[in-house]
């Protein structure tokens, strides 16, 4: 199916999304407050992991429900299907091949959704936070 608006609609369509969304910064900014040091969506490592700490060899991504196709709260649109079935599919085939890379490389990673961090951010916060000293004991033995 063809694009239904034209290509200067579309790039500033796509001009307006964020690299970091809103829950993204408020879980940076809960572990930047526990002490942990960080970098947000680093270029220097495969795919711009949403928190990455190289220290510990380790990788954080926040998956959004409707991009990550959450198997409770994912869905997709009704129109124009044939696409979002391939775009979606090919967004949860990245995410393993993603995680494969970095688990073959040694490090740490922990996705968490985004329904998570919107049901209780302080509990998710305290298990990432709980994730990342795991894996620097485990680098440290």
């Amino acid at each position: 199916m063809a694009d239904t608006i034209t290509k200067e609609q579309r790039r500033k369509n796509m001009q307006a999304i964020k690299s970091q969304s809103k829950l993204e910064n408020k879980v940076t900014r809960l572990l930047w407050h526990k002490g942990f040091r960080f970098r947000k969506n680093d270029r220097t490592l495969f795919v711009k992991p949403d928190i990455s700490i190289k220290k510990y060899k380790t990788v954080i991504f926040i998956d959004s429900c409707f991009w990550h196709v959450c198997n409770v709260h994912g869905n997709k649109p009704k129109s124009n299907q044939d696409y979002w079935n391939k775009k979606l599919a090919r967004n949860k085939e990245r995410d393993l091949e993603v995680t494969a890379y970095y688990k073959e490389k040694g490090w740490f990673i922990k996705r968490i959704w985004e329904h998570q961090v919107k049901g209780n951010l302080v509990k998710t916060v305290e298990e990432l936070a709980q994730y990342i000293k795991k894996a620097r004991e485990s680098l440290l033995k």
